[in-house]
């Protein structure tokens, strides 16, 4: 175990900038996740993680597997540094994120494609639906909030480290999809299909939008059908995440 206590030591420097700027997370492909929750997640996959960093004075639990895992002890004043959170537990893991290999992509099957979706917590909530509702893959296209934004962490609640989330140009996903014979459901108001209309399917692609302005009509015209999810209210639309929710519900098959 290292002990750290000065906010200027170098490694403190890096994980607020891995806590504060895509930048950061970007150019190192790393990020940082806090919380005990979290962190247990990360600890499953115990390859992606580079560091634990643990405030003096907190107890880890003892069935924790931290075995070959550097080990951080740092004072409160370096804990609130690098927190996200106004109330932090001071447990924290410095990871890199998943990689995945060009045979690994040629399995997935079932992927739910974002494009330009900016709320970092619908985009968490996105990824954590997909992998509830037995998604194989989570591709976010142009204009969407960093994935490994502390926000998209937290309300994915540990699902980065069970489904690959990815980072492409959708336009490109969606034509190799289609030429591995991949049904494509875009999603739209106009010349659409309510979604309890349309069979399950064992393989697809869903593509979801922005709120405001929808699915890039450029994605919409690869899509062999698009789909919508009927309002029987009086309200406008559904959030963008909910209604995520219950196309993946509908489309994936029940056993």
């Amino acid at each position: 175990m290292k002990r750290i206590e000065s906010n200027q030591n170098s490694l403190v420097k890096h994980w607020k900038k891995l806590s504060t700027t895509r930048k950061e997370r970007d150019k190192f492909a790393e990020f940082l996740v806090e919380g005990f929750h979290l962190t247990e997640e990360a600890l499953r996959k115990k390859d992606l993680v580079k560091s634990l960093i643990v405030r003096e004075g907190v107890d880890i639990p003892e069935d924790w597997d931290i075995e070959g895992v550097p080990y951080y002890s740092v004072t409160a004043a370096v804990a609130k540094e690098i927190s996200e959170t106004e109330h932090t537990q001071g447990v924290f893991a410095h990871c890199a994120q998943p990689e995945f290999t060009e045979d690994e992509q040629k399995s997935w099957e079932k992927l739910l494609m974002i494009d330009a979706v900016q709320d970092p917590g619908n985009i968490g909530t996105m990824i954590r639906t997909a992998s509830a509702s037995g998604i194989d893959a989570v591709v976010l296209g142009k204009g969407c909030a960093d994935p490994f934004n502390p926000k998209t962490v937290r309300s994915a609640q540990g699902s980065h480290f069970q489904i690959p989330v990815v980072k492409g140009e959708l336009v490109e996903w969606i034509g190799q999809a289609k030429a591995r014979g991949i049904e494509v459901f875009g999603t739209a108001l106009q010349n659409s299909t309510p979604v309890h209309e349309a069979q399950t399917q064992k393989k697809f692609v869903l593509i979801v939008g922005n709120e405001g302005s929808g699915v890039d009509p450029v994605l919409l015209q690869q899509a062999d059908q698009n789909l919508m999810v009927p309002l029987y209210g009086s309200a406008e639309s559904l959030n963008v995440a909910v209604a995520t929710g219950i196309l993946l519900y509908s489309l994936v098959p029940k056993n």
